[in-house]
């Protein structure tokens, strides 16, 4: 029998996705962060217990932090440990991509937002997005591209039979 790569979907690792990030913000560009976790926070993460939606980064004394994004401790797994659901996450980044990241938000007027969490290898990864806001006649545009793009599948796929 021959064995399966191990790489299954693209889905099957992701813990969290912030959906709505996409629909408030032109995102720019993307980019790989670590989190410093405890260990309640880990076993809350594989049970699927986190919502990054209104979640956000900044920084503080040259560190990235993320706020807003809620890990809900499992009952089993912290009950000898004070679980705060809601407490600021260090965000692990090298120094020159904290920089980059810095002189954007600052000079460039970006935002820092959380695009998706998900596993890589043992690692907890977060996806953060360099995004800039979107006005109310963008998100219509949008909205009204991603209508035309499905109604055209739908017509191409519907004429080609």
């Amino acid at each position: 029998m021959v064995k399966k790569n191990s790489k299954n979907k693209a889905g099957a690792n992701t813990i969290a996705q912030n959906r709505q990030a996409r629909h408030d913000y032109f995102i720019q560009d993307d980019i790989e962060v670590g989190l410093e976790l405890q260990g309640w926070e880990v076993k809350a993460l594989r049970a699927g217990k986190v919502n990054i939606a209104e979640s956000y980064v900044f920084f503080k004394d040259g560190e990235a932090y993320m706020s807003g994004a809620t890990i809900t401790p499992l009952n089993v797994a912290s009950s000898h440990v004070v679980a705060d659901p809601t407490r600021i996450r260090k965000l692990l980044l090298k120094r020159r991509e904290l920089d980059t990241l810095m002189g954007k938000v600052n000079r460039e007027g970006y935002t820092l937002v959380a695009l998706s969490m998900y596993w890589k290898q043992s690692w907890a990864k977060l996806k953060v997005g360099l995004a800039k806001g979107k006005k109310l006649h963008d998100k219509r545009d949008s909205s009204k591209d991603r209508d035309w793009e499905r109604d055209k599948a739908r017509i191409m796929k519907h004429s080609t039979r």
